[in-house]
């Protein structure tokens, strides 16, 4: 690891999965997985293509079930290439002695670098150099460089390009009982003396896709076509010590594409007028420095290097051109299989990153939730509710996809999935679009496409909402939380739980921005609004009402995940970990020995401490004080204790919220939830879930700690408020970013003095507010700060 690389040293096949998830490229509309270009899916490898959005839907039969399931198209395969000496087998890292290998992902140049040393016996030696880029200026290039140097021997060497349409969705084993064929109607076929084509299509979304291939060498190419292969072949002559290259372009097109008539058409076309590698090279460089100058970081050390290779993969999965795409946020990225490619609320971990730097591709996340409105209040309809109740798991068409079974590896079972109940994926919704407006500062947004999901996320909440008597407050019954370890209570027969206080307390924030938003809506637009949607007084009434009303339980003096959560038995922690060791996933572990973590007090992740990441101390008293209910520092400093300990952290969110929740209240504590929030991925700390696709949402969720944590940033009211966190271990940082149309506007932390540089524009002045003074700073002018103990 250095400043701008990411290196991998020697050939482990016990590794690749996790280098070929964390060595992919991408560029926002598609991403191909860091394999070796001469290795075929098997259980070592997995050379993965995801494009952005593209989706199929199969029905398996799953312990004696009929299931159905969406899943992120593994695409047709572009990398093949692979060769051999004339006499020989085909040479792969697991089938040749390997002298060594490297592989090296170039971080500012979004280039992919691989060299080997094959030994072939009797002193000579194959050095096989690859450069590998899916081109960041077009979206629609990959291209795969290879050089060939031959060392005490001269002869030929075969070489064969493929284009593969026979691959399946198999890269994640759990799922490997289910249909995997998503693509049909494989047909090859030649466009010109040096390119291929390959069509197909997915077997019930009818998504058409279109690949071409062009090979360029210093020998002539033919073509066979053995379906469902595309193939070209050449024999290079190599004399000792000379390098022979070989260029291999592709151009990827769908169905989906804006612009387009045919797919094929259009990837044909595009191959034919690429540029050479060389010419690709530069303007995939233009297009990344100016990304990174968007998104420029600076953070010491360690941490800044896995913060930037966090960066690099946030900017090749929600890169600008997604702005011109209907996608969410992947929560593995464009990177793997793993849960399936599905849009969770990791957003909530990611937009309020991008709002400060791609505000446009925030916008465009947000309109993918606005388009799957209607199918959101569909879905609350068909629940008995009114308003729209957003899934848990988005696909293409805002349907829910959350599983109905999910497979315990370690019980070898199929359990009943519960986790659609996570109905607080509205209130994540609802709170990235009240952000990214306070940040970019697009009322139109806000008063046309954000008015409307409020309003319906608004009305599903205060629908939902039960009067108890007996209480006098509001209850929201029947729900899951974020822990996700809690699906039911002991014993019960039915899923869900009451009350959980994650879910009623950002409901009551939603309610209670949606009223504010209303009453400050231009009257024409709200006239709109309300005959629109039949919004009346007494519905309004309502929503004041629950948003005042709503119960948040305690127990011991601390907030309760949820009803009941005091009354659960205690765990043996010292007990479990002494027996098992890693027991992050202690759902797993409890349900193989016959046990339910529903019977414990233990959170996968967390729960209640959410609330101290949406928001900050004086944001959620405040919320708290609308209820009704005091919250003073020292319950909530009690809340944080008391979940701490009883946490296993089985997601790799859980980590960045302690660390976030800890560095605000100025605890010792945080850096080492933030250390383990860095090293979730690139140390696999999830036990080989990272082979299977990063954890985007993590890894924005780190970014977003620097720009947002630590310098206790909000964008509210116009202002930017700023309240720094000393953290010793990160006491030196900086970062740009972009604000109510100021571009670039740089910040830097160096201990008590904030720096914060404002470019020169004819946008308006910028407020920054910190805790003791408000401070204006005019386009072109540089703040220096002195903070207070």
């Amino acid at each position: 690891m250095t400043g701008w690389s990411w290196e991998y040293e020697g050939y482990e096949p016990a590794d690749e999965r996790l280098r070929e998830s964390l060595c992919t490229l991408g560029n926002g509309y598609f991403a191909t997985r860091g394999a070796l270009p001469e290795c075929a899916a098997d259980e070592v490898h997995y050379p993965g293509t995801y494009v952005a959005g593209c989706y199929n839907r199969l029905t398996s039969e799953v312990a004696g079930r009929q299931v159905e399931n969406e899943d992120m198209v593994n695409v047709p395969n572009w990398l093949p290439l692979r060769f051999r000496l004339s006499d020989g087998p085909w040479l792969t890292p697991d089938t040749a002695a390997v002298l060594d290998h490297r592989q090296i992902l170039h971080l500012s140049a979004g280039l992919l670098e691989r060299r080997t040393r094959y030994d072939l016996g009797e002193g000579r030696e194959l050095r096989v150099r690859q450069q590998r880029l899916v081109h960041m200026a077009d979206p629609h290039l990959a291209a795969l460089r290879t050089e060939f140097t031959a060392e005490g021997f001269s002869g030929e060497l075969q070489v064969e390009a493929a284009l593969d349409g026979g691959v399946t969705n198999s890269g994640v084993p759990r799922y490997r009982d289910l249909d995997g064929r998503h693509l049909t109607h494989v047909h090859t076929g030649t466009a010109a003396p040096d390119t291929v084509w390959l069509r197909c299509r997915t077997r019930t979304s009818d998504i058409r896709i279109g690949m071409a291939a062009r090979v360029t060498a210093e020998a002539p190419v033919s073509i066979n076509h053995e379906t469902p292969y595309a193939l070209q072949q050449l024999t290079l002559d190599l004399a000792s010590g000379r390098t022979a290259t070989v260029d291999k372009t592709v151009a990827l097109h769908t169905s989906r594409d804006p612009a387009i008539s045919d797919p094929l058409h259009a990837a044909v076309d595009r191959v034919g007028q690429a540029p050479g590698f060389d010419a690709l090279v530069e303007s995939h460089l233009t297009a990344w420095d100016q990304l990174w100058r968007r998104a420029e970081l600076d953070v010491p050390g360690e941490a800044g290097r896995i913060l930037r290779l966090h960066l690099f993969h946030v900017l090749q999965t929600l890169s600008p051109h997604t702005a011109e795409l209907d996608v969410g946020v992947p929560a593995r990225g464009l990177h793997g299989e793993a849960y399936r490619g599905h849009v969770f609320w990791d957003e909530l971990f990611v937009l309020p990153y991008l709002n400060l730097h791609l505000p446009e591709v925030s916008r465009a996340l947000l309109g993918y939730r606005h388009r799957r409105l209607e199918q959101a209040r569909m879905n609350a309809r068909a629940a008995g509710r009114r308003g729209a109740m957003y899934p848990w798991q988005s696909g293409s068409d805002g349907r829910e996809e959350t599983q109905q079974l999910h497979l315990n590896p370690r019980s070898g079972r199929w359990l009943s999935d519960h986790s659609r109940l996570q109905h607080h994926v509205g209130s994540a919704i609802a709170y990235n679009v009240w952000q990214y407006c306070e940040a970019s500062g697009d009322m139109e947004f806000l008063h046309t496409k954000g008015a409307e999901m409020l309003l319906q996320i608004a009305r599903f909440w205060a629908d939902a909402a039960v009067y108890d008597e007996s209480l006098g407050r509001h209850r929201i019954r029947g729900v899951v939380g974020p822990d996700e370890y809690h699906e039911a209570y002991p014993g019960a027969r039915v899923p869900g739980l009451d009350d959980n206080a994650y879910t009623n307390l950002t409901a009551a924030w939603v309610l209670a921005r949606t009223l504010e938003l209303l009453e400050t809506l231009p009257e024409p637009r709200r006239r709109e609004l309300v005959e629109r949607t039949g919004l009346d007084g007494g519905e309004l009434e309502l929503w004041e009402d629950v948003s005042r009303t709503l119960h948040v339980p305690f127990h011991d003096d601390v907030i309760s995940q949820f009803e009941g959560y005091g009354r659960l038995e205690e765990l043996d922690w010292d007990g479990y970990r002494e027996r098992y060791g890693d027991i992050r996933r202690l759902d797993r572990i409890l349900e193989a020995e016959g046990d339910s973590v529903n019977r414990y007090q233990a959170s996968k992740q967390a729960d209640v401490l959410m609330l101290g990441y949406l928001f900050s101390p004086a944001e959620l008293q405040s919320l708290f004080r609308r209820l009704g209910v005091h919250l003073d520092e020292d319950t909530w400093q009690r809340t944080v204790d008391y979940y701490l300990h009883r946490t296993s952290h089985g997601s790799t969110l859980s980590g960045l919220v302690h660390g976030w929740v800890l560095a605000r209240a100025r605890r010792a504590e945080a850096w080492k939830f933030c250390q383990e929030a860095l090293q979730g991925d690139i140390a696999d700390l999830q036990g080989g879930t990272t082979g299977e696709g990063i954890h985007l949402g993590a890894m924005a969720g780190t970014l977003d700690f620097v720009q947002r944590g630590l310098t206790g940033l909000e964008t509210r009211g116009g202002a930017l408020w700023l309240d720094p966190v000393p953290l010793p271990e990160l006491s030196s940082y900086g970062f740009a970013l972009r604000y109510q149309g100021h571009w670039g506007v740089r910040l830097r932390l160096e201990r008590e003095l904030l720096r914060i540089e404002v470019p020169s524009s004819d946008a308006s002045p910028i407020d920054v507010r910190l805790p003791d003074r408000t401070v204006c700073l005019q386009p072109g002018e540089t703040g220096r700060l002195l903070l207070s103990e």
